[in-house]
């Protein structure tokens, strides 16, 4: 065991476990496989589905999701083991006498080991996996609906899950665009999985955007391994401020480009374009499983190479991200508020836009980080936020997956949806006041009150105006779409309104006409997946301490 201050700025002193390395003087190590055991359960289930799809006959072809489910469940309860005791590190670098590179493993040094299975890891790692089993239950009706490729669907996502889980325990650069890499090329491929024009354009549109991203990265990280000598984010930190003057320019901007590219990750402007029509062009479980466990994997990668690699150049990075933080608050917010409720694609769109704005709350905390003095942990705030944001917005996607089957559906389709379901109308009603920050959604205002104590205890009162001035615009919208839902539904003669027109999705008029019309149930795997998915929210509404529980303490 080796005794260490896990973070720049943890405040006591983090025991290591599990160190994984063999004998001395053998370059052999040995895995830590309990440690690794979330992501290798989801690439396991991943391959797992792949050859099952070989076999199975196409009738049984829906045994393919419960596998998917069941795989990433799985890989949650692999979570449980590694909470309550000590980080445990494997793969880490060895000299040639077998002993470990440096003599300790933490935030300000890494160790040398690449993958790092600590209190960052495990909750993010919650986020990406629990969001990932979301979306794989949302989009069980959504395969057999749009006649999608189940074998090919199920593992995408388990791959995409796999990199997403991946990445918050990677502690070397490589590992990390590696772990951004497996989390991002299944993804486009699940937006193209749509067989009409508008899924392969937005896939085409999400690829090119984000290749340019990675590739900038890349360039990056090439000038900060040039600078430092190292890819391990510790032995970054330590090279950066030992770097010799000639090459600090290249340093800071290789620390900037890298950045950028996770920047993009996040959809914080001005790296956002991709994202409106990315989600109305991917099958909706998608553009939900994109907006929480996407955002999730770029948060956590630039939570880490800001606060452990980048840490010498805190107030530099401390002012940028508080400075895009701000502008894709207001931007997200300004470009939600545009949307008109009467056209098609709104209720996605409105989603999208939605999901830039909540980045850049999400940015508050890291923000806040580099002006933080080492006795206080804001991304504590970040950890707590973004668990809260991805129950309550895959919530809110899966309304609309289930209600306006389609993304065409407008916001207007969803008037009167209390009189025709009136669970559904409360469910996605309690969903948009949380993201709102009202009650009775007590722990989307919880979140906020977090994320605004962050930026004051860092000295960014300028940045808490800031949001909390977009707080109150985004009140609009979301308070907007909550009283479509409950006002009087559009009068229609049931005969002009086939029950199946909520089943061919055929844009606002289909589902409008709809209004009065008997409807079909949902389907049982719908109602039960938006049922457990309010149900949770509601518990934290009711006890916003377990969040506190989760994400207590240093993450580092």
């Amino acid at each position: 065991m080796l005794g260490t201050a896990l973070g720049s700025h943890s405040t006591g002193q983090t025991t290591v476990t599990s160190l994984a390395v063999a004998n001395p003087g053998s370059l052999i190590q040995s895995v830590d496989w309990v440690a690794i055991a979330p992501p290798l359960i989801a690439a396991l289930a991943a391959l797992a589905v792949l050859v099952t799809d070989l076999f199975l006959p196409a009738r049984h072809k829906r045994w393919l999701g419960r596998l998917t489910a069941a795989g990433l469940a799985l890989a949650i309860v692999s979570l449980l083991p590694l909470t309550g005791g000590s980080p445990r590190a494997t793969f880490c670098a060895q000299n040639v006498t077998g002993a470990t590179d440096t003599p300790s493993i933490s935030g300000a040094a890494a160790g040398g080991c690449s993958y790092v299975a600590d209190h960052f890891a495990l909750v993010f790692q919650l986020l990406a996996l629990g969001g990932a089993l979301i979306a794989a239950l949302l989009s069980a009706h959504t395969v057999e609906r749009e006649e999608l490729p189940g074998g090919e669907y199920w593992f995408l996502l388990l791959s995409s899950a796999t990199g997403a889980a991946l990445l918050p325990a990677s502690r070397d650069l490589a590992t990390l665009v590696i772990a951004l890499e497996v989390a991002s090329l299944p993804a486009f491929a699940l937006v193209a999985l749509r067989r009409d024009g508008r899924g392969a354009e937005a896939a085409l549109k999400f690829f090119l955007s984000s290749v340019t991203a990675t590739a900038v990265m890349l360039l990056g990280i090439g000038f900060v391994y040039a600078a430092s000598g190292s890819l391990h984010l510790g032995a970054v930190a330590t090279g950066l401020e030992h770097a010799p003057a000639q090459l600090k320019p290249l340093a800071e901007a290789g620390a900037v480009l890298t950045l950028a590219g996770f920047a993009f990750k996040v959809a914080a402007v001005p790296f956002h374009f991709w994202v409106p029509d990315t989600y109305t062009g991917a099958p909706l479980p998608v553009a939900g499983y994109l907006s929480v466990v996407g955002k999730a994997a770029g948060l956590a990668g630039l939570a880490l190479v800001t606060t452990i690699a980048f840490r010498p150049y805190a107030h530099t990075w401390g002012l940028v991200l508080a400075v895009l933080a701000a502008v894709t608050m207001t931007v997200g917010n300004a470009g939600a508020l545009r949307q008109r409720f009467d056209t098609r694609y709104s209720a996605v769109r409105l989603l999208a836009w939605s999901s830039v704005g909540q980045a850049g709350y999400l940015l508050v905390p890291l923000a806040a980080a580099g002006y933080a003095p080492t006795t206080t942990d804001p991304l504590g705030a970040t950890a707590a936020y973004a668990l809260i944001y991805g129950v309550v917005n895959l919530g809110a996607f899966g309304v609309v997956a289930a209600v306006g089957r389609r993304s065409e559906a407008g916001v207007d389709d969803f008037r009167g949806l209390f009189a025709r379901r009136r669970w559904t109308a409360l469910a996605l009603a309690f969903f948009l006041l949380c993201l709102a920050g009202l009650p009775p959604g007590v722990i989307g205002l919880f979140g906020k009150v977090v994320v605004f104590r962050a930026a004051v205890d860092a000295g960014l009162g300028w940045l808490a105006v800031v949001m909390a001035v977009n707080v109150v615009v985004a009140l609009y919208y979301y308070l907007r779409w909550t009283a479509v839902l409950f006002a009087p539904a559009p009068e229609t003669a049931p005969e002009a309104a086939p029950e199946t027109a909520p089943e061919e999705g055929a844009g606002d008029g289909a589902a409008t006409a709809a209004g009065t019309a008997p409807e079909r149930r949902l389907p049982v795997s719908l109602t039960a997946t938006l049922g457990l998915t309010a149900s949770v929210a509601v518990v934290l509404s009711v006890a916003p301490q377990l969040v506190l529980q989760v994400v207590g303490g240093s993450l580092f």
